[in-house]
């Protein structure tokens, strides 16, 4: 057997999604074996770790002075280096858990999604980080491909397919034909805007101070970009400004809708953006082939429709939307992993 083969044999492949507000691990052979928050909680006192992900998700807004709870990801590329590398590195060896001893021998060869619209120094910074994390090789592929390919869209086909990957940190728009990105726009606005927005209104029109886990309820079970029947209120607990005590105020969805218009408007703009870059044949075969939504913002109720009505094209939101980008990683490194010869 040659040295080829061994290789191999032996290596492990991981598929990355590494996000704003959530990180996906696909294995080869073994599927998505973590999802969890983009978050690290450290004592500054020592800069030790004290949870990733899940665990660190829960302290936010909620920790002692020593502890803090920090999202080193910022618009879909990297804001703090060292603590992206540990969250990495835990990321990575949890997955490793999951394949066989002999293929833990070897370094993984690790294939990470990262947004259109990044610089070079933003696609190093992710390549270091990865590497300093444990990864052998590591090679990059742009978000809204692995989207397209992961809610099975026929990239390689000659004709345009639309898609807008819609995560925490930013929005990616791409028409794709040929396997290749024909036309795109990297906004960096996503789900992380959508709670701002939220925060910032609550603080604004209730006087009350919010925290991020409030704020993104609050986005769950009232936000909306279209008008639905049937609003539903809600009851909302946070810190009056002015007496500096716990208070109740009660919220309608319409008026969170309201409070979504500017980051909303952002990404139906991006899509109109990259319609007009479109050339005229590919944009033809859009009418019937429609567009398609990935990410956790696709599931903003109505915001399916609002885009078809701004785009007169047909809107479709993917089946699992979450896991678009990761489950594309996935289908890429699958067969003889072209990506990584």
């Amino acid at each position: 057997m040659s040295f080829i083969d061994l290789s191999k044999l032996f290596s492990t492949y991981i598929g990355i999604d590494l996000g704003t507000a959530n990180s996906l691990v696909f294995v080869k052979d073994r599927g998505v074996v973590l999802a969890e928050p983009s978050v690290v909680a450290i004592n500054t006192k020592n800069e030790k770790i004290i949870a990733v992900g899940s665990e660190a998700k829960e302290m936010l807004g909620k920790t002692p002075g020593n502890i803090k709870a920090i999202r080193p990801m910022s618009d879909g590329v990297i804001a703090n280096f060292e603590i992206t590398e540990a969250m990495l590195r835990y990321f990575i060896k949890k997955a490793m858990r999951s394949v066989p001893w002999y293929r833990q021998i070897l370094s993984p060869k690790v294939l990470i999604a990262v947004p259109t619209g990044i610089t070079e120094v933003e696609h190093r910074a992710v390549e270091d980080s990865a590497k300093h994390s444990g990864a052998g090789e590591v090679v990059l592929v742009h978000e809204p491909m692995a989207a397209a390919v992961g809610v099975g869209l026929p990239v390689s086909e000659p004709a345009g397919n639309m898609i807008v990957d819609i995560g925490g940190g930013t929005t990616e728009v791409a028409v794709i034909s040929l396997a290749g990105i024909v036309s795109s726009k990297s906004e960096r606005t996503g789900g992380d805007d959508f709670d701002e927005a939220i925060t910032q209104h609550m603080k604004k029109v209730h006087g009350l101070l919010i925290g991020e886990l409030s704020a993104e309820q609050i986005k769950i079970k009232l936000g909306s970009a279209y008008p639905v029947k049937d609003e539903e209120t809600l009851d909302v607990k946070g810190l009056d400004i002015t007496n500096k005590i716990p208070k109740t105020v009660r919220i309608s969805a319409s008026e969170i809708r309201l409070a979504l218009q500017e980051p909303v408007w952002k990404i139906v703009e991006a899509v109109k953006s990259t319609l007009d870059q479109c050339h005229p044949d590919l944009a033809a075969d859009l009418i019937d082939r429609g567009i398609m939504l990935a990410g956790g913002g696709a599931m903003l109720s109505g915001l399916d429709k609002l885009l078809s009505e701004e785009t007169e094209l047909p809107v479709f939101i993917a089946e699992n939307p979450l896991d678009a980008v990761v489950k594309g990683t996935g289908v890429m490194l699958q067969g003889d992993n072209i990506w990584f010869l």
